[in-house]
């Protein structure tokens, strides 16, 4: 059975340093990205990209907007010989204002409803899977589905990792730099 890769967008495979990606031109890959998640595909794994999108609920970019912008994440991947098998968002949060987005969902990370959209699509091993995300609802994410986690501190990961490690009730399984590192830690231990 195919094993997967679940990667956070923002500050995971894009940057994210100027707060919400709220149109493509604003969308800028990592240098690494397109490598790294080209080797998760030649290693075979199914490559799903989950993200938050809370912009939508506090309307800052509309649905149509968040689309457009993962067109362009599709194609600059592309561009690299790399692909995703799906994209997988969450437009809530229950202190947005846009209706029908301004409500508590289980799709919003670490809610587990963009993973179990994944399970009912494709067919593939929990437990020999990987979350990789830039903040604690990513790993939190991970640990509720089941998955093994890796945090990065690319993106928003240093600061969330310095203010609230010993707060969160969500450990990683690995911290590493950034999806660069994070791919190389899988490669080696897809080798034992």
């Amino acid at each position: 059975m195919k094993k997967a890769v679940f990667l956070d967008r923002d500050g995971t495979i894009n940057a994210d340093e100027f707060g919400y990606i709220n149109k493509p031109e604003d969308l800028h890959l990592y240098p690494f990205a397109a490598e790294a998640i080209n080797k998760l595909n030649k290693m075979g794994f199914l490559v799903f990209v989950v993200t938050n999108q809370a912009g939508v609920a506090y309307g800052y970019f509309k649905i149509e907007d968040v689309d457009k912008i993962n067109t362009k994440l599709i194609n600059d991947l592309a561009k690299g010989h790399a692909k995703v098998d799906e994209i997988f968002y969450s437009p809530y949060h229950v202190k947005g204002v846009i209706e029908p987005y301004n409500i508590h969902h289980e799709d919003r990370k670490p809610g587990i409803g963009m993973f179990q959209k994944a399970k009912e699509r494709f067919e593939f091993n929990t437990k020999e899977s990987f979350m990789i995300g830039d903040r604690y609802s990513d790993i939190g994410f991970g640990k509720n589905a089941g998955l093994r986690t890796i945090f990065v501190r690319s993106g928003g990961g240093e600061n969330e990792f310095l203010q609230n490690r010993n707060e969160t009730e969500y450990k990683p399984d690995f911290i590493v730099k950034d999806l660069s590192v994070a791919v190389k830690l899988i490669e080696e231990l897809e080798k034992k």
